[in-house]
């Protein structure tokens, strides 16, 4: 038995609900396996709550907010200060649960999966010590103020890092939580709430419910008592959120999907931009919603591109999760694996030219959700590996032949979320930075911050995470008139 499962086993939370401070047997009883996407095989069950549970969890979480949303700032910062201590200890713990419940190879897990997600926390702690919550305007007093019980939804393919993107600044706001994380993916949320019991939140403060989405997602984001619903998702069930909420008047906040551009201007350096990009449409396995799957190029350059994109391709290594020397492991799921071979055998049969992959595992590999990386070029913007999110490692190379034809080809998409630009020309690049429709936007791989605002336009959702502006999204916004006058006499 795997020593994470073995863990939640021996302390029965597999079979538990986080509820007002207490691990406690769900009212729900179905159960769900937990499959090891590199073998395919069962290696766990977890039991899943139902509406039920969220009524408990709700309730739980109303009466905790009356006396957390008046905490001090420092209770709360040093609440948050104690988790991320605890996910620093633990973080092989954390590693070593998702590689075994997605795939990532446990490098992965270990520089990447694990210490951003602690960043959020840091970070959460941080802009709630110096955030002014009362400002003063024109005589009026603006007041920042806790939105209330927040039900927050997260994936399986970054689990614990959009865990702790919502967890982290909805604590420091002052709100109380209702966590259902991806039931694909429950053992770091498993681990995630031993953290929180384990640094003293206060019952009822954070309450986790595993569930499935028509159950679970419905009930929380359906429930009157819960004032705001924090979804990271694919677009549709962004939608069937919005759908639920939509008869309560709650404040949603969806980050979806995307198809995000990586505009390479005509004077890149193409050693080192080819190389990158291709290594940032494959990050965590292509499984990114920001994943820039679009590499956007000069025509004349196009040949030189295709020769750096395949030999960048060709150096990854695609295997067991569990070994150091592996890159990239399987994809997460059966339903993800199927979902990236249809999309390949479209690009083929759309006239796409093949760079390198293709449909079917890679050599060697007879079992497990593994791809092999593919490569597409000459893609034409129409094509459904140019428009339609893959998930996966699949990356279309797309050439122009104007700069304004290329940032068309960019926006020309339902989704906004994400976005590269690469130049030698500073100017330049922020230039076309500026013409991209998407709520980020990367200039030379710069290096990832936590404090930059993440979120999408158009159907990549609407709110932000990260840094103030993630805060910020947890807050309401109260004006008092009159709070400097003198009293009556």
């Amino acid at each position: 038995m795997h020593p994470v499962i073995e863990r939640l086993t021996n302390a029965g939370h597999l079979d538990r609900v986080f509820i007002g401070g207490e691990w406690s047997a769900p009212a729900g009883r179905a159960r769900i396996a937990v499959i090891d996407p590199s073998t395919e095989q069962a290696v766990a069950e977890i039991t899943l709550g139902n509406a039920q549970d969220v009524d408990a969890a709700v309730a739980a979480a109303r009466e905790a907010f009356v006396t957390w949303s008046v905490t001090a700032v420092e209770t709360r910062a040093a609440l948050l200060d104690r988790v991320h201590k605890l996910i620093l200890e633990r973080a092989e713990s954390f590693a070593q649960a998702i590689s075994l419940e997605m795939g990532a190879a446990i490098g992965m897990a270990r520089r990447n999966q694990v210490p951003v997600a602690a960043e959020h926390i840091r970070v959460a702690r941080d802009v709630l010590r110096g955030y002014p919550f009362l400002v003063h305007r024109e005589g009026v007093a603006i007041l920042r103020e806790p939105i209330g019980v927040c039900g927050l939804i997260t994936p399986w393919n970054w689990p614990l890092y959009q865990i702790t993107a919502k967890v982290g600044p909805a604590l420091a706001a002052g709100c109380t939580v209702v966590l259902k994380p991806s039931e694909l993916s429950p053992l770091s949320a498993l681990l995630f709430a031993e953290v929180m019991r384990d640094a003293g939140i206060p019952a009822g403060v954070f309450n986790l419910v595993n569930g499935d989405g028509p159950e679970v997602g419905a009930a929380l984001s359906a429930h009157p008592d819960v004032d705001m619903v924090s979804i990271t998702g694919s677009t549709r069930a962004g939608v069937l959120v919005a759908q639920a909420a939509a008869p309560t008047v709650k404040r949603v906040a969806q980050e979806l999907g995307g198809k995000s551009p990586n505009i390479v201007l005509p004077d890149a350096d193409l050693p080192r931009a080819i190389p990158l990009g291709v290594a940032a449409a494959f990050r965590n396995v292509g499984q990114s919603c920001s994943a820039p799957t679009r590499m956007i190029v000069p025509r004349e350059h196009l040949a030189e591109v295709e020769r750096l994109a395949a030999e960048a391709a060709s150096a990854l290594i695609v295997g067991d999760p569990r070994s150091p020397q592996t890159t990239h492991g399987p994809v997460a799921n059966r339903a993800q694996f199927n979902r990236v071979q249809e999309i390949i055998e479209a690009g083929m049969s759309e006239g796409a030219r093949l760079l390198c992959g293709g449909p079917g595992r890679p050599p060697g590999l007879e079992r497990g959700f593994y791809i092999r990386p593919t490569i597409f070029s000459s893609v034409q913007p129409r094509m459904r590996i140019a428009q339609e999110e893959i998930f996966g490692p699949v990356l279309a190379i797309i050439p122009y032949d104007s700069v304004d034809e290329a940032v068309a080809i960019a926006n020309n998409t339902v989704y906004g979320l994400g976005a590269h630009v690469q130049s030698r020309d500073l100017a330049a690049a922020r230039a076309v930075a500026a013409r991209i429709r998407s709520g980020q936007v990367h200039i030379n791989h710069p290096a990832w911050s936590p404090h930059a605002p993440f979120g999408g336009y158009k159907r990549s959702g609407n709110g932000r995470e990260y840094g103030v502006e993630g805060l910020q999204e947890y807050l309401e916004t109260k004006a008092i008139l009159g709070y400097m006058n003198e009293e009556p006499t």
